[in-house]
């Protein structure tokens, strides 16, 4: 279902959060769910994955997550702040001890000057530690492409947390 490198990443993740008996929240917009989908392609992931929110709309954002509507104005969802709200969020509306967020603009259009299609950020929280937080460019000729990029480092992130 997804290219080797995601399913390997997955699978590493599902091992070593097994390891530690910790539990995994997503909060997604641009991927829609792609991340929590890779996890649960993972044989035992019920073990590790807590649930997952798919955070599309900034209704989304604001009625799950708990992220302010101003901030979403102030910044657009596309942004540090955001994508730290909703990590955090995910993290209070569940029972997981790390979460990760990802906020971005996938494409083909959105795009902006200052938030070129690409553009993606990710945040990810752990129970008494400090929120983490990256934005990433990915130069990826389709959607599908930015999407699969942000999948990859959304893993990447949650394994760097779970160590």
């Amino acid at each position: 279902m997804f290219p080797l490198e995601i399913e390997t990443l997955a699978r590493l993740l599902v091992d070593e959060a097994g390891q530690r008996s910790l539990r995994i929240v997503t909060a997604e917009s641009c991927t829609g769910g792609l991340v929590a989908a890779a996890i649960c392609a993972v044989p035992g992931a019920s073990e590790v994955f807590e649930r997952g929110f798919i955070t599309y709309s900034n209704r989304a954002k604001q009625e799950l997550l708990g992220v302010p509507g101003d901030l979403i104005a102030d910044m657009g969802a596309v942004s540090e702040p955001v994508a730290r709200m909703m990590a955090e969020g995910a993290l209070e509306a569940s029972n997981a001890h790390i979460s990760v967020a990802i906020t971005g603009v996938a494409g083909p259009g959105g795009g902006t000057r200052m938030k070129p299609v690409g553009t993606v950020h990710i945040a990810t929280a752990r129970s008494n530690s400090a929120l983490m937080h990256r934005e990433e460019f990915f130069d990826e000729p389709t959607r599908e492409g930015v999407q699969l990029a942000a999948v990859q480092a959304a893993l990447q992130a949650l394994r760097d947390r779970v160590s």
